[in-house]
């Protein structure tokens, strides 16, 4: 099998900079075209610097970086600096990148590969709001029916809200973007909080890391050690959830996970559930499939895969 063709539309965030970490050390199964900044856990420059950052760190400075959308379709930018401090990855203490910014608009770089790239060899992951995504699929209607696969992080069932009662950040934060590619037809598969919230950082999961001796080792523990005070407080866990990683995890060990193939829709309209990804899990709606909704993951053998590919770089 030759690796997968991914873009990696993130929002750095240190969950974001592991799902990047465990892409970039996995070729085998991975190969990384571009990777696109959106806005979300902290503004877009901050984004597109931290993403440089991680590929800095991961020694792989040859991954070319787009700025994306710095706001949401039709709505105020909303962040997360409470959870992932003022830089987005705060914890270690990591060099500014050298490698430059690309100077092509992230939303062109989607276009322009998927149009280029044989139809469906490209996945797209997006570990963030979706913007980026949303925007080019509107800008190029012809290129949704191009992508192989969306595996995104993003929504909540059974965990609910964790930005608001009814919905989790990612979705929340531009609402009619996640409508429109939830509606674009093109086969998607979600790790919702549902799935996510199974896969946590404890003490000793973090030690191993750390026990690493290595810089990335080291910089992953740190983030994960600051990362996870808000979700002990909020959800008194044993440690963070690394939500992100969940997707690249997927594209290598598909077997780790499990979940139903649902429609699942997106609340544009009302200001209690504004956000909230309406889940057919148990079939009561004639509304057709159209995600793979992720509901369970082998956690020990999550954290094996990602402890072994952190352990290459």
């Amino acid at each position: 099998m030759s690796a997968r063709k991914i873009i990696i539309d993130t929002d750095p965030g240190q969950d974001d900079a592991v799902a990047i970490l465990l892409a970039l050390a996995s070729p085998e199964e991975i190969d990384v075209l571009g990777i696109t900044a959106v806005a979300g856990n902290v503004p877009l420059p901050l984004t597109q610097k931290n993403a440089r950052i991680v590929c800095e760190l991961a020694g792989k400075t040859d991954v070319p970086v787009f700025a994306g959308c710095d706001v949401p379709l039709s709505r105020k930018l909303v962040t997360a600096e409470h959870v992932h401090g003022k830089t987005g990855l705060d914890g270690p203490t990591l060099p500014d990148p050298t490698m430059e910014l690309q100077t092509k608009h992230g939303v062109d770089f989607i276009i322009e590969t998927l149009r280029t790239e044989p139809a469906g060899t490209v996945t797209l992951c997006p570990l963030g709001p979706l913007t980026n995504i949303a925007c080019a699929f509107e800008k190029a209607p012809d290129i949704a029916e191009r992508v192989q696969e969306i595996i995104l992080m993003g929504g909540a069932y059974f965990e609910v809200g964790n930005i608001t009662p009814a919905a989790e950040f990612n979705i929340y934060v531009d609402p009619e973007a996640a409508d429109i590619v939830f509606k674009s037809g093109a086969p998607i598969v979600v790790m919702p909080l549902d799935v996510t919230h199974k896969a946590l950082v404890t003490k000793p999961r973090n030690d191993t890391f750390r026990t690493l001796g290595t810089k990335v080792g080291s910089a992953v523990a740190e983030m994960t050690d600051f990362f996870e005070r808000f979700d002990k407080d909020k959800y008194g866990s044993a440690g963070a959830p690394l939500h992100d990683p969940c997707v690249t995890a997927y594209l290598i060990r598909p077997d780790l996970f499990t979940g139903r193939h649902i429609n699942v829709e997106i609340e544009i309209q009302s200001e209690l559930t504004l956000g909230m990804t309406v889940a057919d899990w148990w079939g009561v709606t004639d509304r057709a499939p159209n995600a793979l909704f992720i509901g369970d993951v082998d956690s020990d053998g999550f954290f094996d895969l990602l402890t072994e590919r952190l352990a290459r770089l």
